[in-house]
């Protein structure tokens, strides 16, 4: 098992090395669904998973941003057929 952050870890024998909150099987793509569909961090905890806390769904943010921060991105060229 791997801690990605204080919240945050990956266990291969927990939802395929998925990262999930840590000391839970919730895992972080589920609660990032969730808050873009609208659904805020309250309604998340009385909803669906009342086991999990604000901060661990703040975790669950920061690793994703995490992720967009050391992701490298290239420009490809294109020609006027493919614009």
């Amino acid at each position: 098992m791997a801690k990605i952050a204080d919240r945050i870890e990956v266990n291969p024998n927990i939802h395929h090395g998925k990262p999930v909150i840590a000391g839970t099987r919730v895992p972080v793509d589920m609660i990032l669904g969730l808050l873009g569909n609208g659904v805020t961090p309250e309604e998340i905890i009385q909803d669906y998973y009342n086991h999990i806390t604000k901060e661990d769904i703040l975790a669950c943010i920061l690793y994703a941003k995490s992720l967009v921060e050391e992701e490298k991105v290239y420009a490809l060229e294109t020609t006027d057929a493919q614009a």
